[in-house]
């Protein structure tokens, strides 16, 4: 079995903390794991984009070929646009439904959703207003993250509950009760959507 996921957003998003999560969980449970180059995360506001391939089996390449990603998550919703053309025909795409406008010409938000909802399988969320509702408006990526539990598949549900203790366990159980919450609430989400 494998699993090949785009992780999209922009700088300061907290994508990096996804990959690191999943990576995590991925390890801990002897998947193969391969993850190719961040870029733009110099730059707060700026775009920021990973490859994450799991599997069972060795993986050689840490580039996910065009139009073969089983997942697309992202932070931004025009961002899960930008990289369609990885997404396989029968991929899904996670994402925020709240755009980040950082340039002049940002599209009109109906029309990203208009080109979201041309697609088989989109769950999308105001991944925003659900951490400030859960009083933690610095848990956002995990809101997202829970919401795209269920479709990574290759990795259960809880293997990623246990990957978010470890990795914020050195910021205390307040840290980590907080974003396994707003993980817990992401996959409610995703589950009452799919």
């Amino acid at each position: 079995m494998k699993k090949d996921i785009i992780l999209c957003g922009v700088g300061g998003q907290g994508i990096l903390s996804i990959a690191t999560i999943i990576g995590e969980a991925a390890t801990k449970n002897g998947l193969y794991l391969k993850q190719a180059e961040v870029h733009g995360m110099s730059q707060r506001g700026g775009d920021v984009q990973s490859h994450l391939r799991l599997s069972t089996e060795a993986i050689y390449s840490d580039l996910i070929p065009h139009a073969s990603a089983d997942l697309i998550i992202s932070m931004e919703p025009m961002e899960s646009l930008r990289y369609l053309t990885w997404l396989a025909k029968d991929g899904a795409v996670v994402t925020n439904n709240k755009p980040f406008v950082n340039i002049p010409d940002y599209p009109e938000h109906a029309d990203i959703q208009n080109e979201l909802a041309k697609l088989p399988t989109v769950v999308s969320f105001d991944i925003e207003q659900e951490a400030r509702d859960l009083m933690s408006p610095r848990s956002a990526n995990m809101v997202l993250l829970g919401m795209a539990a269920p479709y990574i598949e290759i990795i259960a549900v809880a293997q990623l509950r246990e990957a978010i203790e470890t990795i914020f366990s050195r910021k205390g159980q307040t840290v980590v009760d907080a974003n396994l919450k707003a993980f817990d609430a992401g996959v409610a989400i995703s589950m009452n959507k799919k």
